[in-house]
């Protein structure tokens, strides 16, 4: 018998002071047994970091043809694509060629850095294309089954407390 998805509860409290974006979101996130914390906090992460209202997280890992988020507009085509960790090439090409922008968020940064290394000069004709580092920090340290988290952003800088007391603080690396 499979090993189910576990369901995670987050209620988030969002202060975005970059893009003046102020809201409380609700999500209920699906964890794949092959997902580990750390990812899962990437997500919540990246979520936080584009947050809107039409801003959902898909099947991700189950679905081959989706990305980890993706915001649509009201006539179905996608706005905003987010992809997470070290994509290949073609699956980049197929994001960039289905949507308006395409986010790829890595971490792990020795990883991270060899595959930019490896890939940067492939990547570079795609002009929808952002690629970002996230330092995340300890971030898996948060995860819970259900989680109350506060996020703050200032100059590309994400904070995230919890119910806890706990903080972790996510900067980003724009590397295209």
């Amino acid at each position: 018998m499979a090993i189910g998805s576990t369901v995670y509860k987050v209620s988030l409290s969002i202060a975005d002071m970059d893009r003046h974006y102020y809201a409380d979101h609700d999500l209920t996130i699906a964890r794949h047994p092959s997902e580990t914390d750390l990812r899962l906090m990437v997500r919540i992460a990246a979520f936080a970091l584009n947050a809107d209202e039409r801003l959902a997280f898909t099947k991700g890992l189950c679905v081959e043809d989706e990305p980890e988020l993706w915001q649509k507009d009201y006539g179905g085509d996608i706005e905003l694509w987010i992809e997470l960790g070290q994509a290949d090439e073609k699956r980049i090409r197929k994001a960039c060629g289905r949507a308006e922008r395409v986010i790829l968020y890595t971490y792990q940064e020795k990883s991270a850095r060899d595959w930019w290394n490896a890939n940067e000069k492939k990547l570079q004709r795609f002009k929808n294309l952002s690629v970002i580092l996230l330092n995340a920090g300890d971030i898996e340290t948060l995860a819970q089954r259900s989680m109350q988290l506060q996020c703050n952003i200032s100059d590309g800088e994400l904070t995230l407390h919890d119910d806890r007391d706990q903080s972790v603080t996510v900067t980003q690396e724009r590397w295209q």
